[in-house]
């Protein structure tokens, strides 16, 4: 049934568009840089995101018109990734229009449970982060971050230096 002449024509070109549209991705990523796929902000993921969906739509094109769109949707957002980057880099107005700001979760081994609500992340997620951490008592934590990616950093030790709580806030 799968061996019959439409269903090897599918395969072939659903494989061959995947491949294609991959290469492609991958071009694009070498011609922006590796920035393209990390999880440095909420625009960096929602522009993750969007180009596996059309990767999904170019590999399932039905015509050369619909594959075209999908790789020059492809190089749009790769073209705006890049251009909302270096205006963060240039503009910090922008840079705070865009970016979320990390939050102390955690100070000098005090839970701030405003804070926790705030961003809605639970004790018990807070506890974990902590554990994985390593942390054996919440007293030795300086500093427990939620950080602009929605990851949780844990500062311990008898002093953490300025720098690394820079625009931090507290909520």
């Amino acid at each position: 049934m799968f061996f019959n002449e439409p269903y090897l024509d599918a395969l072939t070109k659903g494989s061959l568009l995947s491949i294609f549209a991959l290469f492609w991705i991958i071009l694009m990523v070498r011609v922006v840089g590796l920035r393209s796929f990390s999880k440095m902000t909420n625009f960096d993921f929602v522009t993750t995101v969007a180009m596996g969906s059309l990767l999904a739509g170019a590999s399932q094109s039905k015509d050369s018109v619909g594959f075209l769109q999908s790789l020059a949707a492809m190089t749009s957002l790769f073209i705006v990734q890049f251009a909302v980057s270096k205006l963060r880099h240039n503009l910090p107005w922008f840079d705070r229009a865009v970016q979320n700001t990390p939050v102390f979760l955690l100070k000098d081994g005090v839970i701030l449970h405003q804070a926790l609500k705030t961003t809605r992340v639970t004790e018990d997620d807070l506890i974990a982060k902590l554990r994985e951490a390593g942390v054996e008592s919440i007293k030795e934590v300086r500093a427990a971050v939620l950080e602009t990616t929605g990851s949780i950093s844990v500062l311990a030790g008898e002093k953490v230096e300025e720098g690394l709580l820079k625009g931090v806030t507290h909520h």
